[in-house]
């Protein structure tokens, strides 16, 4: 049994308050990386790695040198980052993460912000958008459907659908989002084959990158 990804749903789950999971497939990790840091907004960066952390030791890392931190590993075919630091968009110009073939999943979280910013989830293939949506799923922010490619996005559209998504309103709000969040999150799961390794990345060491201006 793999972990999936509805862990991702849980209050801290990673140790830190957002806000960037990006998974690859048809890079390695240490490209993906790399391609993550040409997507960085405003002046060039680099990364410089600082060597195997936990989530904790590069959070205490980046107190000191206050950039934005990169873990990265890899799960079956996936190649993955988890970023500490920043704000959500960050990773937002450059060239496009999934040229030349790559499928990219991304999932952004702001728990951290004062204001009610919903979790966010694209999933993108060779440049082409093929379902995007608001993991609340309340009207929020902008929309409150599935965008994207047509035949994938109806069809993710009816399998959030089929969950019970939306769900009734009434609920207490945080309870209410983090169960819409928790669905959601395994809908994708299950339509894109998609999962990370929960003690890995909560737990372990893994390969840390500061990104510095250069």
């Amino acid at each position: 049994m793999t972990d999936g990804m509805t862990w991702l749903a849980a209050p801290r789950s990673i140790a830190f308050g957002g806000y960037s999971v990006v998974m690859a497939r048809g890079l390695t990790p240490q490209e993906l990386v790399g391609r993550l840091t040409q997507t960085l907004r405003g002046p060039r960066h680099t990364a410089v790695p600082v060597g195997d952390l936990t989530g904790a030791g590069l959070l205490a890392l980046m107190v000191e040198y206050d950039e934005i931190g990169l873990r990265h590993g890899r799960c079956g075919d996936w190649s993955y980052t988890v970023a500490y630091g920043g704000w959500m968009g960050e990773f937002g110009g450059g060239p496009p993460l999934s040229r030349g073939g790559v499928d990219i999943c991304h999932l952004e979280f702001e728990e951290e912000n004062g204001k009610p910013v919903p979790p966010q989830f694209a999933y993108v293939r060779d440049e082409v958008v093929l379902s995007a949506f608001n993991l609340h799923l309340d009207g929020s922010w902008g929309y409150d459907g599935v965008d994207g490619d047509p035949g994938t996005a109806s069809r993710v559209q009816a399998a959030l659908t089929a969950a019970g998504l939306p769900a009734d309103e009434g609920t207490d709000d945080s309870t209410g989002d983090r169960y819409v969040h928790r669905t959601a999150l395994g809908v994708v799961e299950r339509h894109f084959g998609l999962s990370l390794p929960r003690e890995e990345i909560v737990n372990g060491p893994l390969p840390a990158v500061l990104l510095e201006p250069a």
